[in-house]
């Protein structure tokens, strides 16, 4: 039986497969999110840090990581950037001085409060240009792949592992 020949080598091929279209789509929204959020100069991943660390005071770096799922290693810049612009505070663990547990400062707690129409902003504004009941649709298919897909991921969201070593449950 003949094998059949590959498809044609095409960059409609790559405009049409699907880690195309979410790399697309990922700079698309972190380009509106930057352009919303630009008069509190956070990133994505520094609200999304800021907003771990507002509703588990005392995380660690390693399960801030795990709740935002977020590479370890260059989260440690972002805690530093954070710290930096004095929105959060390292502390020594009680049990060992050598784990920084991670709290929001005044002014932390502050611009997440003020961020929070402008990210709202943000996130609708991906989603305007489908009819209502698209983006439904779009966001549970969405959700449903990160689920299914979540062990392949360099980082896995493992919130649940994480926060029930903090005591404070899921």
């Amino acid at each position: 039986m003949p094998s059949k020949p590959p498809p044609p080598i095409t960059i409609d091929a790559v405009y049409a497969a699907p880690g195309y279209l979410f790399r697309r789509m990922q700079q698309i929204a972190v380009s509106i999110f930057m352009e919303e959020c630009k008069a509190f100069d956070l990133t994505p991943v520094q609200y999304a840090a800021l907003v771990a660390i507002h509703t588990h005071p005392g995380i660690d770096a390693t399960r801030l990581s795990a709740v935002i799922a977020f590479d370890r290693s260059t989260l440690g810049s972002v805690i530093e950037r954070l710290q930096a612009k004095a929105y959060i505070e390292r502390k020594p663990a009680p049990e060992d001085k050598r784990i920084k547990l991670l709290y929001l400062t005044k002014s932390g707690a502050a611009i997440l409060r003020e961020i929070i129409p402008a990210v709202e902003r943000a996130q609708a504004r991906m989603l305007e240009p489908l009819k209502p009941a698209d983006r439904k649709a779009l966001m549970g298919l969405l959700a449903q792949l990160v689920d299914l897909n979540n062990e392949a991921s360099r980082v896995p969201l493992r919130a649940e592992d994480a926060l029930e070593h903090l005591g404070k449950g899921g």
